[in-house]
């Protein structure tokens, strides 16, 4: 049985899945087909955390699913603009379980993690699946990824 680690980039994931299709992701679906027949090593999401009920309810639907929730608190800048990316952690975490595992699945259309993954490939010999909104996923993750799923009907809530 292959094993999996899978590491959910939630903000970019929910705001390009509203961009492109006006509603919100499947994480059930997605669970399910991301650990068929598979053994998951490691499954986490990462999120904000704006303290809000909705959102807390949101982290245990997550939870409950079966991902570990990493929140980072949202940070308003005084000049009105946001930060709040999990990058650095998301990469450490892939470069930690990866070496466990025998494909990565991440979803995220950040181009950024294009280096992420072809090092995992590169070092750990892991393949790495990429989930992400095809008009808003960077060319350069999917040209570097084993497989890119894009996120579709078949991953969305109606």
């Amino acid at each position: 049985m292959e094993s999996v680690v899978v590491l959910v980039d939630v903000q970019n994931i929910y705001y390009t899945t509203k961009q492109a299709h006006n509603c919100n992701f499947d994480y059930n679906e997605f669970w399910r087909q991301v650990t068929a027949n598979r053994r998951v090593v490691k499954a986490i999401a990462y999120a904000i955390d704006r303290g809000d009920e909705k959102q807390r309810q949101f982290q245990n639907i997550l939870r409950a699913i079966g991902f570990d929730v990493k929140l980072k608190p949202f940070i308003q800048r005084a000049d009105g603009t946001a930060k709040g990316d999990w990058d650095v952690g998301i990469t450490l975490d892939a470069m930690e379980y990866a070496s466990e595992s025998d494909i990565v699945v991440l979803a995220s259309g950040d181009g950024d993690f294009d280096l992420l993954v072809n090092k995992i490939h590169r070092d750990f010999d892991a393949l790495v699946e990429v989930y992400g909104v095809a008009k808003y996923t960077s060319v350069a993750l999917v040209n570097s990824a084993a497989k890119f799923i894009p996120i579709e009907s078949d991953l969305l809530l109606k």
